[in-house]
């Protein structure tokens, strides 16, 4: 079936290759050098695909895509094209009613399975055509949520989808994936981000008190009831309430907050009068659910209500790319947190986090970096400096020769060598480096073979006057190192 698709972007020949894939499919196209023109051709004739470049002279896609909402473009479906992958892009994107976002340079094939879809969902953007007004703060992108993989990415466009609406939301995932970074992510990209953000732990508070915490109770209510108290599902009245470990709630509690979740009311322990509540709730758990479900230990009404969309996140091992940016940006953070130089990590320890599985995921990796900033001996974290869990699993305590020679090198205080050095002065740095290697090595043998110089020299491959001239010159002796 032929379709009209449009095509705007500022670049003349990814505007040729893009039109002659289309063309080639059957489809009418049109393209735009900008943003303004782009608007111009949406207004004169309905488009059921456009593909929008995000940088453009005269204004961004991202722009451009508000502008075509407010002009009652709904029939297009827009992709947003990015040179640029980050997480910002992705949920704004999806925020301004994209369909889809791609990132440059892509493959052709991407672009055409993108465009198939776009075009048999139809009318796909209609669901998050809402006006809204932009909250007054975001989210701390790049700050809290990292990750540039294609697993993130798929996260962040959930994100932006849901964010604009009040449908419950499940995150699911192990034990130190970030969970609760999701949840505040969709708060601060909702219009309730003005609201409180209140979360709770269900896994953490007894099961006798969790009741309280999250209804609140009377005065007198039970012993020790000396005064009222509001629970979490009021305070966070107009905002968002996060139960992160839902999995870990008792049946009776579960029965309650399908009813607070149903009823959109709740009840305070030794309360009468039911109390109605404008809550938008986001759950999170690092069991199966459905699991669960099937055991019996988890009400299936309840599961259909807190799974409305599910949002499962990858754990690090699975995003390994992932771990040199996540690195980068806790040695900037607990640098400058513990008011230290800002450290470096060299690239063989860089290679050591990536091979290592992280069974504690991104939570892990943040608690290594900060320890090793605080032990490490100098500004240049070497492997040496890395928990002996990390460098048993990878290991790292089988380094070859030349990596311990090199970590010993970096520890010597070159700088002030170096900046003797001018057109008049030289120094012996070479000799001095070679005399610490060649030192000990030659000790190390000389004692195995018991000081027999003949046999050491034959160890070594050198001649025997050679090793007797140089235990002379570095005064290697039995008595003294």
């Amino acid at each position: 079936m032929t379709e009209k698709i449009l095509i705007i972007d500022d670049d003349e020949s990814l505007r040729w290759v893009l039109q002659r894939t289309f063309e080639k499919l059957g489809h009418s196209v049109s393209t735009a050098v900008n943003g303004e023109e782009g608007l111009s051709l949406l207004n004169e004739g309905e488009y059921a695909l456009a593909f929008v470049d995000i940088m453009m002279p005269d204004m961004s896609g991202l722009d451009l895509l508000r502008q075509a909402k407010k002009e009652d473009c709904i029939h297009t479906a827009f992709v947003v094209m990015t040179a640029q992958n980050t997480m910002k892009n992705a949920v704004e994107a999806m925020k301004c009613g994209a369909y889809d976002y791609i990132t440059k340079p892509f493959d052709i094939k991407e672009v055409e399975s993108i465009a198939a879809k776009a075009l048999e969902s139809g009318n796909l953007s209609r669901d998050v055509l809402k006006k809204k007004k932009s909250p007054k703060k975001r989210y701390e992108v790049g700050k809290e949520l990292l990750g540039e993989s294609p697993l993130m990415q798929k996260v962040y466009k959930t994100i932006g989808k849901v964010s604009q609406s009040d449908v419950t939301v499940l995150i699911q995932g192990e034990s130190g994936t970030g969970k609760e970074l999701i949840a505040k992510a969709i708060h601060h990209n909702s219009e309730r981000v003005d609201r409180p953000f209140v979360a709770i732990n269900a896994a953490a508070i007894p099961r006798d008190l969790l009741e309280s915490e999250l209804f609140g109770h009377e005065k007198g209510a039970f012993t020790g009831a000396i005064e009222k108290k509001l629970g979490k599902f009021e305070l966070a009245e107009g905002g968002t309430l996060f139960l992160d470990e839902i999995g870990d709630m008792s049946p009776d509690l579960q029965m309650k907050l399908l009813r607070a979740l149903q009823e959109r009311e709740v009840d305070r322990v030794g309360g009468k009068t039911p109390i109605p509540i404008d809550v938008r709730v986001i759950a999170a758990t690092n069991k199966s659910l459905s699991a669960s479900v099937r055991d019996g230990l988890f009400r299936e009404d309840l599961y259909y209500r807190l799974n409305v969309v599910n949002i499962k996140l990858p754990p690090l091992r699975k995003r390994k790319e992932d771990i040199p940016l996540l690195a980068s940006c806790f040695l900037d953070r607990f640098s400058e947190e513990l008011g230290r130089e800002r450290h470096y990590i060299t690239d063989e320890g860089m290679q050591l986090l990536v091979n290592y599985s992280w069974p504690g995921n991104v939570r892990e990796l943040e608690n290594s970096i900060r320890r090793m900033i605080v032990l490490a001996a100098s500004p240049t974290i070497l492997p040496a400096d890395f928990p002996s869990n990390i460098r048993e699993a990878s290991g790292a305590d089988k380094v070859s020769f030349d990596t311990m020679t090199l970590d010993e090198i970096m520890r010597i205080k070159l700088g002030p060598v170096i900046d003797a050095v001018d057109a008049e002065n030289t120094t012996e740095i070479y000799s001095m480096v070679l005399a610490q290697v060649e030192r000990p090595l030659l000790r190390l043998v000389l004692e195995k073979c018991r000081w027999n110089q003949v046999k050491a020299a034959r160890v070594l491959g050198i001649n025997r006057n050679t090793l007797k001239k140089k235990i002379d010159l570095l005064n290697i002796c039995k008595t003294g190192k």
